[in-house]
């Protein structure tokens, strides 16, 4: 009736990391190399290896960040249009995999895109 009970279906498409719902289920991926660690904030714009700064995804998306971050959020700040950056994960049921990050940089221009990874963030950027 209110969707109490209504089952959390499969992603239409994309990986599915629903079931990895606990850190230790993290860690093993990423020890089996399908997960890998990455800073939200650059170890260039200050980030420390710490675990609040960091968050375990497909080694595609760490690239694609690295990218974002070296060819438009690094420029943007070196020509000062921007002082200020955030990435911020945003995560799908009990998953500790995000399901999309957005990268938002400001003051005094802005930019902000956000990279869709698994299940609802990929039909939103449909």
């Amino acid at each position: 009736m209110f969707g109490w009970f209504k089952k959390d279906s499969a992603p239409s498409n994309g990986p599915d990391f629903r079931s990895v719902d606990s850190p230790e289920k993290a860690q093993a991926l990423a020890r089996s190399g399908e997960l890998q660690k990455m800073l939200l904030l650059p170890a260039e714009f200050g980030g420390e290896d710490v675990p609040p700064n960091w968050v375990l995804v497909p080694s595609w998306v760490a690239e694609k960040k690295a990218e974002t971050d070296q060819n438009i959020v690094f420029p943007l700040a070196a020509e000062g249009k921007i002082s200020s950056y955030r990435a911020t994960p945003q995560y799908q049921g009990k998953s500790f995999v995000p399901n999309a990050i957005t990268i938002e940089a400001s003051d005094p221009e802005s930019f902000s895109v956000t990279i869709a990874i698994w299940g609802d963030a990929l039909e939103e950027d449909a």
